[in-house]
């Protein structure tokens, strides 16, 4: 098969499978629970004993694509509205990753220097600004209310967003490296309804 399911991991030997059919060229697609992209793959990590860790690494370095992460926020009509974390494997975030750096991944995304990629902030933030949720609900489903405050005061002195509009299609995808050919994979994630 080209693309594989694993509905979720549970355990070392799952993941353990999951990376094998990734590194012999399968699309394998499966679901971990964690709070956001950063803590998924320190999960990952840690399923392992510390003696394998660097392999691990090296692996996912080279092997994973993207973690896309989602909180469910409520609407200001009372509905739930996906607010999605995107982390996309770029050189940078595979140089970090492979180095043990996962700590600094969050940075990376925080400061746009990981391309495609945008944290839960910046999704908070963008159904804020086009009134989907109130401000509250916004912070109160931050990872960080301060970086979250702070794009919205941004927003706010300068009349600009901070944040800039992006949608995410693995097809048009202009990769950073072979690490990241998305050829011939089609992902439309449109999160807006």
């Amino acid at each position: 098969p080209d693309v594989l399911m694993i509905g979720e991991v549970r355990d070392r030997d799952t993941l353990k499978h999951a990376l094998i059919f990734a590194q012999t060229g399968h699309l394998c697609l499966t679901t971990l629970h964690a709070n956001n992209s950063y803590h998924a793959l320190n999960r990952i990590v840690n399923f392992f004993p510390y003696d394998s860790r660097q392999s691990v690494l090296s692996d996912l370095a080279m092997c994973l694509r993207a973690v896309i992460s989602q909180r469910l926020v409520r609407t200001t009509d009372g509905k739930q509205v996906p607010a999605v974390e995107i982390l996309l494997n770029t050189t940078l975030i595979a140089d970090l990753i492979k180095n043990d750096e996962i700590e600094k991944i969050r940075e990376a995304i925080d400061k746009s220097v990981s391309a495609g990629s945008q944290t839960f902030e910046h999704a908070l933030y963008r159904l804020f600004k086009s009134g989907k949720i109130t401000k509250e609900e916004a912070m109160l489903n931050a990872d960080s209310a301060s970086n979250l405050s702070a794009l919205i005061d941004f927003s706010e002195r300068t009349n600009t967003v901070p944040v800039p509009e992006f949608s995410f299609r693995a097809d048009e995808a202009k990769p950073l490296s072979s690490k990241s050919d998305f050829s011939g994979i089609k992902l439309d994630l449109d999160v807006s309804k």
